[in-house]
């Protein structure tokens, strides 16, 4: 279960927003494989005085269209699933809605699967999911 966060500079249309949201369930879906229906995802849009992202990093030449992915995820996936993901997204993200490539920084934090509550505060991924 993947809890998706994006952040940008405010002023991108809501369609240009939720191609994005799109093309990271399709990728997510294609790669992680996430069930359907599996989306939890959130935009954040952000004053230029408000968002401060380095615009040249490790050689990466970023413009004001940098868009910024957390992703929350179980502890679950490989080394080249993770890749795998890394490549679809930016695949996904720079065919619709058209994003440059060094504009998509993407950050993966995992955690145990017993960690996450989807509901009536059970631990649902646990082990013993009653728990």
């Amino acid at each position: 279960m993947p809890l998706t966060r994006v952040s940008l500079r405010r002023g991108k249309p809501a369609a240009y927003r939720q191609a994005i949201l799109d093309g990271l369930y399709e990728a997510m879906r294609e790669t992680f494989d996430v069930p359907a229906d599996d989306f939890f995802m959130l935009v954040t849009e952000h004053e230029t005085a408000d968002f401060h992202c380095s615009p040249n990093y490790l050689g990466v030449a970023r413009s004001d269209d940098l868009v910024v992915i957390q992703l929350t995820v179980s502890n679950t996936r490989n080394v080249a699933q993770k890749k795998a993901l890394y490549r679809r997204i930016v695949e996904k993200l720079t065919a619709n809605p058209g994003l440059r490539a060094e504009d998509v920084l993407i950050s993966l934090v995992e955690t145990l699967p017993e960690n996450w509550s989807l509901g009536y505060g059970l631990a649902q991924y646990a082990k013993d999911a009653a728990a």
